[in-house]
């Protein structure tokens, strides 16, 4: 052993020994068992730490590769599983000191740009790594607080340096082959480059060999690949971690403080910025810096922060130095305070100082470091109590007032912009230029809107303190920042509109002064069209005008609009004045506001048009001739055209806002009245004036062309002169033409606000014309005399458009007098009137159009017109459409077919929200009632469509002789009308020959899809006697007697619909024809039955000749499903009409019966002789599904209409026989080369099923209405050998669920067939064996449920499609059952119901049971077996609360299994009313749902456990009532947790209040209303917790910000509990809420009291 230690000992100490020598001996030594030194580990540990000190304190020398192994080999002791687990044991073990100056140094070379070092960073990361990771190891650090203040420098440093690296340059963090960390043997797998362990190794003694031996193993090799490589900003997380837990146990804060502010606060904002700012975001991918360690990254540094700077025993230094001297005396200790004597100015003077980053990035460090600074500074200073809550704001709002100048912001009058100012920022220690980034606009008004929205948020502007106590400093700070913003406007950046909301959300007395600035500069001259800045304008106007809206100074925010518009513009053209939300927000703050305000705002735009508008427009052409000599002209003329511009956006305003006004009616004060009569005189005044200008302007203009005819002497030349004319030409058509679009627009706001005032107000004396006065001037507008009839060419789309409007209004003042109607000349004056408005002519344009329009009148243009225009004439189809000749009316049709198959064709998209275009206006007329409401419009549709369908079979390919309707058709015109009888002969022919009339390329059916889209949107309804029979003949052509054309000569068209989709679409739509009011013609022409043949038959021709060959089995089905409809529609129609129904069904039997016969037969012939032998199968399928229709509509009708009753179950026999046979042969196995040519022949499984189900219905029925004596089935054996197949089946493996839904139905039907078949043999001979077989399939059947429950294949929606079916087959199971039969089931639900499978994972198994439970307590049971089940149900719901409270502790579970559990207890709760006699029962269901989760879900899993959770109480407090009276505290403990759930997920968010999932949480609201209501209700069990329900509402509204929507829900609900709550209640809320809370409930119940309670009291007077 003395050897051992000796040779370890001395080889490590001697100089002698080569340094690779040692290395490899301590290695060794480390990892040996063998090698026994005292304490080792501290041996080595010193050994290693004093060679790499003496290194680099140059005391040694050894190559740069050893000391690079003395690197690895001490980040392989730090990180050794046997190092730490000494530590843990409570070994002492520890580090130089000077190591802790190794590693700073270090990490002071790798930061500096350029530097080289010998050690790779990652393997310094790693040793800092392990170092921190063991307290022991750490205290190098933590002992000294500045060697951590250093080391956490020095990391920020390189960290910064880092992510400011480019991505171009190698990565700090990529190491070479020989950078890479070496691996201990004892923690990870060996290095395959050493092949022995330790239990190899020989002792180390003196001999040479030993020596010898050791050398060959190589100690200092690097593996290929390094598996230990620290990221930088974990260990940096780490570090930063170390640096707070240190930094929290530091006594003087004062000493923390100087750190921090001086080596600290620089590097961490700096970093702070880098990690948070989206210009670096692709370092962060590069570096692998993900998005939770940046968070966390960002949390420690501002927890650093936070306690470092503002702590609260400076408090009284920021006192010191904020506060004014006379706020702050008496306050203060009497020997001063200990700490910085100046806090505020050391941050900003560290802030403001550069040189610790670059240029560049300096005001952006800066600006992003203001906010969170103040930010801290509230979170630590910001909240008191009592009187100190006043002062601690005010010493918020003076920090806050040193801040806003570090951003160079003078408030003193002017704003140093960083891109323009030169000369420094004075701070208290240094001087900083602002840096000259072109940026820094947006960023200083980022960091203003910053700190701008925590002092509102934080309430530190009290507006009345601040006038009383503290002489408006705020107000005179806010108010300079105000001016600051408005003389240096940013309009283009969208920062600048919040910070101006924000400082009128602050005081609107702050905006007040410079209101005019703010209207000119961010609402009437704002040009830039950027979205977010139009987003933020809009925002800032709306607030503008709700704010004065609540202060009832809406007349004074307009009088300073208007004063801004008469101003001078800026620019040739002004941006549009009211957008839509715009004009939306004006809309609803007109409503608002007291009608005698809003006819003052309307007075005074009329006063601000004739007294600076009409000015400038009535110089005369006289004065401008005196001054043309002088350039004059063209001045006057750009006055007119800016005060046109002018006048047409007043108009447009004042449009906007009589349109908004609440109308007079009867009950309106006289005052308002006359106001309003004086207002609308003063308006028809103004509108006569501007008349009288427009004529006074065409006279002077006629003049002027004589005059110019005469040629004039000058020096100019002809060119010249005429340039100029076209030029002033162009001006004054430029204002002429805005000057009558505002005249227009003036008169039509007139004409129809007066109409209102007249009709709704007898006190109200019209201005206008009367009715009989209305017809002349209809007749004075359409023959020009008040303008011009026939709008040239040059006029604006807004005149035509407006031309139309005022026309329109006086067309409806005509139609308000019924005795004009009757004169004959109003019938033709109404019918050029009404063609006017649809201008054919503008029509005919527009057809190809496709520009939007956005429903503003002023912002209809040449594009949009078309768009405008139709919209005007389809919103006012019901006034124009009488008085239209027959040819406009179908010209119409034509142009809403056109522009809707123009839409089809292009693939045209719907325009933007709130957009217009003119196949969207089209597509929304079809679809609507109004359509269906205008006969002719309606009619004319069809005959378009009809038209259009004809002239593509024109089109088409006939064979051999065109059919003779299209001939027909041919020698006619457009006119002719369709001759449905010879069409009817046509099908006909057709249907019984199988030969088809005409061909169609893919071109020409692809444009009858299009058509026959447009046909489905058509209400059959509104059919007449004379359309709906040529429509639903020409569809029922195209089904019986059309084909794909064989040879396609167009190669580049596109691939056709398959025939059996396009079949599908004509079926439903015949299908949806039969529906029609007037179908009954269609019978006048030809016979049910036989419509019924020529249909079926054609198809069965078309299945023969191979044409569905092709189509794929989804498409086979949903034609089959298609021609059911059709069949079961007509045979309905049929029986309803009552009118020789034994003659059309007798036929059409017939007809199926005799083709089943030879159906079967060909399939069960050999087909080998055949062309297509897979043709016949696809018959029979089409034959299957006639036949199953047929005999489910005379099954339905089976009993219900007596007389018919014999002759449906004749005609049931016939097709139960036909379908028998049919059946037999589809379920044969098909040979191989069958399936070959036809792979539709394998019919789904699921319309199998449904087949044999309607046969064994048919059976039932038949037997239950004649009561035959016959014991069996007709084809029992069929129903035996497919109930077996699909017991086999159902579960074994994945089905589809029409399958599953279709085989339940069967099992249902069978079961009962067993059971009626059971007991007639039971009374007819007494056998056992029916009752024997009745148990087996009982029990089969009930283990067929549970396994189909349980497979796992089926998701929760597929479980909850099944139930119905389930529940209809254990209806059947049970209603005849005996207490055998029922135990049996109740044993299967006891052994589900195992909380120990629920346990093991196989939940499913436990939710069959707890399905079966809710599905069988709803079912009728016998009365022995009821008594049994209920009293059971007790256990079950024992067992189901364990279940409950078990399966919440997994959120996995709660969505699969916890609801419908929930559910399933709500089921035997509701119908075990009158039934579950001990409450107890009901209580510990109250107890599961205690235990529900309600947190932390998705919305529609929250909407699901909602939903099961009220459902529960609510059948507990409707079902049993009873137990509320002992059960209510826990019944409101459940209800608030809802309550408190819908408060959280219901709160606001911004942009997400309003998507899809909003509906949620709006359901839930009302759900909680609705519960409110019953809870008020049963007042006598929760009188006395009334009020502890209202706290609890105020409680948690007081946390939260609602959604408007949600609110009044909760609002409204709450209301009934407060109609609970006696006077002493509300003294109690009054006094005992804390203050917070207090508000919210004063402010609940005010309007409880203004709104609900006044109400309620109002209809108690009438209450007996």
């Amino acid at each position: 052993m003395a050897a051992i230690y000796s040779g370890i000992h001395l080889k490590l100490k001697s100089p002698q020994t080569p340094w690779e020598d040692k290395l490899k001996l301590a290695r060794f030594a480390w990892i040996s068992t063998q090698c026994l030194l005292p304490n080792k580990e501290q041996v080595l540990l010193d050994w290693c730490t004093h060679a790499l000190t003496g290194w680099y304190n140059q005391k040694v020398e050894f190559p740069e590769k050893v000391l690079e192994g003395l690197w690895c080999y001490f980040d392989d002791l730090l990180h050794s599983r046997k190092l730490h687990s000494l530590l843990k044991q409570g070994k002492t073990i520890s580090l130089r000191l000077n190591m802790a100056q190794l590693l700073l140094d270090r990490l002071q070379d790798y930061a500096c740009v350029g530097s080289k070092s010998p050690v790779c960073v990652s393997t310094v990361l790693s040793v800092c790594q392990g170092l921190l990771s063991a307290p022991a190891l750490s205290s190098v650090f933590t002992t000294k607080y500045e060697l951590m203040v250093d080391l956490l420098a020095k990391f920020c440093l390189l960290a910064c340096h880092k992510l400011q690296q480019p991505l171009s340059t190698e990565p700090l963090m990529t190491e070479s082959v020989t950078c890479q960390d070496e691996v201990m043997a004892e923690g990870l797998p060996a290095r395959p480059s050493c092949g022995l362990d330790s239990s190899q190794f020989d002792l180390i003694t003196e001999n040479p060999s030993d020596e010898k031996q050791l050398s060959s193993v190589n100690f200092t090799s690097k593996p290929v690949e390094n598996l230990r490589s620290p990221n930088l900003f974990e260990v940096l997380l780490q570090v930063l971690s170390c640096y707070l837990s240190v930094q929290r146990q530091q006594a003087n804060p004062n000493r923390v403080f100087t750190m921090v502010t001086n080596q600290l606060m620089q590097p961490l904002v700096l970093l702070r910025h880098l990690l948070t700012s989206g210009d670096f975001s692709s370092s962060h991918t590069h570096l692998g810096l993900r998005q939770h360690l940046c968070r966390d990254l960002r949390m420690k540094i501002d927890s650093i922060l936070l306690i470092a700077l503002f702590p609260s025993e400076h408090l009284t230094s920021y006192k010191e130095e904020l506060l004014p001297s006379k706020e702050d005396s008496g306050k203060r200790g009497p020997g001063g305070a200990k700490g910085p004597l100046r806090p505020v100015s050391a941050l900003l003077s560290k802030l403001n100082s550069q040189g610790f980053c670059e240029t560049s990035l300096h005001y952006s460090v800066k600006s992003n470091t203001l906010p969170l600074l103040f930010k801290f500074f509230l979170e630590s200073y910001g909240r008191g109590r009592g009187d100190s809550e006043e002062a601690q704001k005010m010493l918020c709002f003076h920090f806050l007032t040193k801040l806003v100048p570090v951003l160079d912001v003078d408030l003193d009058g002017h704003l140093l912009s960083p891109s323009k100012t030169e000369q420094p920022v004075p701070v208290p220690t240094e001087q900083e230029p602002p840096p000259a980034s072109p940026q820094s606009w947006g960023l200083a008004l980022l960091a203003v809107e910053s700190l701008l929205s925590q002092a509102l948020s934080m309430d530190i502007y009290n507006v009345a303190a601040d006038r009383i106590r503290h002489g408006e400093v705020q107000l005179n700070f806010y108010t300079a920042l105000d001016q600051i913003l408005l003389n240096q406007a940013q309009p283009s950046i969208p920062a600048w509109y919040r910070c101006l909301k924000l400082l009128l959300s602050l005081n609107h007395l702050i905006l007040e002064p410079d209101l005019d600035q703010l209207l000119s500069s961010a609402w009437v001259n704002s040009e830039c069209m950027d979205t977010r800045v139009q987003r933020a304008r809009q925002l800032l106007v709306c607030s503008l005008l709700e704010t004065y809206t609540k202060l009832r100074q809406l007349p004074r925010l307009f009088c300073e609009l208007l004063s801004v518009i008469h101003q001078p513009a800026l620019d040739t053209l002004r941006p549009t004045l009211l957008s839509e939300g715009i004009s939306a927000s004006l809309k609803t703050c007109l409503l608002d506001t007291p009608p005698s305000q809003s006819l003052e705002i309307c007075s005074l735009v009329l006063e601000g048009i004739r007294r600076h508008i009409l000015p400038d427009l009535e110089k005369e052409g006289s004065e401008a001739e005196k001054m043309e000599v002088d350039g004059g002209c063209d001045k006057i003329n750009q006055e007119k055209e800016d005060a046109s511009l002018k006048l047409f956006a007043l108009s447009q305003l004042l449009h906007v806002i009589m349109f908004s006004l609440k109308t007079l009616d009867n009950s309106s004060p006289l005052p308002t009245v006359k106001k309003s009569q004086g207002m609308m005189e003063e308006m028809q005044q103004l509108v006569t004036e501007m008349l009288d200008l427009l004529s006074r302007e065409r006279k002077v203009k006629t003049n002027l062309n004589l005059v110019q005819k005469t040629p004039k002497k000058g020096n100019k030349t002809s060119a010249q002169r005429e340039s100029e004319e076209v030029s002033e030409s162009k001006i004054e058509a430029l204002w002429e033409q805005k000057t009558q679009e505002a005249t227009l627009l003036l008169r039509y706001t007139w004409v129809e606000v007066d109409t209102l005032f007249c009709i709704y107000c007898s006190k109200y004396k019209t201005l206008g014309s009367s009715e009989a006065e209305a017809l002349k001037q209809v007749e004075s507008l359409l023959c020009g005399e008040i303008f011009p009839a026939r709008l040239q060419p040059s006029c604006s789309p807004s005149s035509c458009l407006l031309f139309k409007l005022l026309t329109l209004q006086q067309l409806k003042k005509v139609l308000l007098d019924s005795s004009l109607l009757s004169e004959s000349r109003t019938a033709a004056l109404l019918g050029k009137a009404a063609q006017f408005i649809l201008a054919k002519s503008e029509l005919k344009v527009c057809q190809d159009e496709e520009q939007a329009w956005d429903g503003q009148i002023g912002n209809v243009s040449v594009c949009s017109y078309p768009a405008a225009h139709w919209y005007v004439v389809t919103s006012n189809l019901p006034v124009i459409a009488p008085y239209l000749a027959a040819e406009d009316v179908s010209f119409m049709a034509d142009v809403l077919i056109s522009s809707v198959l123009s839409k089809e064709t292009d693939g045209g998209k719907d325009p933007p929200p709130g957009c217009l275009t003119v196949s969207f206006v089209s597509s929304q007329l079809l679809e609507s009632f109004v359509l269906t409401e205008i006969p002719s419009l309606f009619s004319a549709t069809v005959t378009s469509l009809t038209h259009r369908i004809t002239e593509v079979l024109k089109a088409g390919h006939a064979p051999k002789v065109r059919p003779a309707f299209l001939r027909s058709q041919e020698e006619g015109d457009l006119s002719t009308p369709l001759k449905k009888e010879t069409l009817v002969e046509d099908i006909m022919a057709s249907s019984e020959s199988g030969q088809m009339s005409v061909f169609l390329t893919d071109t020409q059916r692809e444009e009858l899809v299009s058509i026959l889209k447009i046909l489905t949107k058509l209400d059959p309804d509104g059919m007449n006697s004379e359309d709906l029979p040529s429509v639903f003949f020409l569809v029922l052509f195209v089904l019986t007697s059309t084909s794909k054309h064989s040879n396609q000569s167009d190669a580049d068209t596109p691939e056709p619909e398959d025939d059996a989709l396009f079949s599908v679409n004509l079926l439903k739509i015949l299908t949806c024809l039969l529906e029609g009011r007037n179908f009954s013609s269609v019978l006048k022409l030809i016979h049910g039955g036989t419509l019924l043949q020529a249909a079926v038959s054609s198809l069965l021709w078309q299945s023969d000749s191979g044409r569905f060959r092709a189509t794929s089995s989804s498409g086979w089905l949903e034609f089959m499903k298609a021609l059911q409809s059709f069949v079961l529609c007509l045979v309905q129609v049929i029986i309803t009409r009552n009118s020789s129904i034994k003659l059309n069904l007798d036929q059409f039997a017939s007809y199926l019966t005799q083709i089943s016969s030879k159906q079967t037969v060909s399939c069960s012939e050999d087909k080998s002789s055949k062309t297509d032998p897979g043709a016949s199968v696809l018959s029979l399928h089409l034959l299957l599904a006639s036949l199953t229709s047929f005999s489910q509509v005379m099954t339905y009708y089976l009993g219900k209409i007596k007389p018919i009753g014999p002759i449906l179950t004749q005609m049931l026999k016939r097709t139960t026989a036909a379908l028998g046979p049919a059946v037999e042969s589809v379920l044969k196995p098909h040979t191989v080369s069958q399936s070959a040519l036809q792979p539709v022949s394998a019919l789904g499984q699921a319309f199998i099923a449904e087949v044999v189900t309607v046969m064994l219905q048919s059976e039932l029925s038949t037997r239950s209405v004649e009561g035959e004596e016959q014991p069996t089935f007709s084809h029992m054996c069929l129903y035996q050998s497919f109930c077996q197949q699909i017991l086999q089946e159902i579960s074994s493996a994945h089905r589809p669920m029409d399958f599953l839904v279709s085989s339940l139905h069967f099992l249902s039907a069978f079961y009962k067939a067993v059971k009626t078949t059971a007991v007639e043999s039971q009374e007819e001979e007494g056998e056992d064996q029916e009752k024997k077989e009745s148990e087996e399939l009982y029990m089969k059947m009930l283990q067929t449920i549970h396994r189909l429950l349980t497979a796992s294949w089926l998701s929760t929606d597929e479980v909850c499609e099944l139930e119905p079916a389930v529940q209809e087959l254990l209806r059947h199971l049970v209603e005849k059952s005996t207490t055998g039969q029922l135990n049996l089931l109740l044993l299967l639900i006891r052994e589900g119901l195992d909380i120990s499978k629920l346990r093991a994972g196989h939940y499913r198994e436990v939710l069959s049971a707890v399905i079966i439970t809710k599905l069988l307590s709803c079912c009728q049971l016998p009365e022995p077996c009821s008594k049994a089940l209920w009293l059971i149900t007790p256990q079950i719901t024992s067992s189901m609360v364990f279940l409950v409270r078990f399966s919440s502790e997994d959120i996995s579970l709660t969505l699969p299994f916890t609801v419908p559990t929930v559910t399933a207890m709500t089921s035997l709760l509701r119908q075990g009313e009158g039934l579950i006699s001990n409450p107890h029962h009901v209580i510990l269901v109250l107890g599961a749902l205690q235990s529900v989760p309600l947190d932390h879900l998705t919305p529609l899993v929250y909407q699901s456990v909602f939903l099961a959770v009220h459902e529960a109480l609510f059948a507990i407090i409707q079902c049993h009532p009873q137990v509320m009276l002992n059960a209510a505290p826990s019944f409101l403990n459940i209800f608030h947790r809802l309550l408190a759930s819908i408060m959280q997920e219901g709160r606001q968010r911004g942009d997400s209040d309003s998507g899809p999932d909003s509906a949620v949480y709006l359901q839930c609201s009302r759900l909680i209303e609705r519960m409110y209501s019953h809870i008020a209700a049963m007042s006598e069990s929760f009188t006395t917790l009334s009020a502890f329900m209202v706290a609890q509402y105020v409680t948690e509204l007081q946390k939260v910000t609602l959604r408007p929507d949600i609110k009044q829900h909760l609002t409204e609900g709450i209301y009934r509990i407060l109609d609970l709550c006696l006077e002493s209640d509300i003294k109690f809320l009054t006094a005992g809420l804390q203050m917070g809370v207090r508000e919210v409930f004063n402010e609940l119940y005010s309007s409880y009291t203004h709104y609900h309670k006044a109400q309620r009291q109002g209809e108690d007077k009438y209450t007996v």
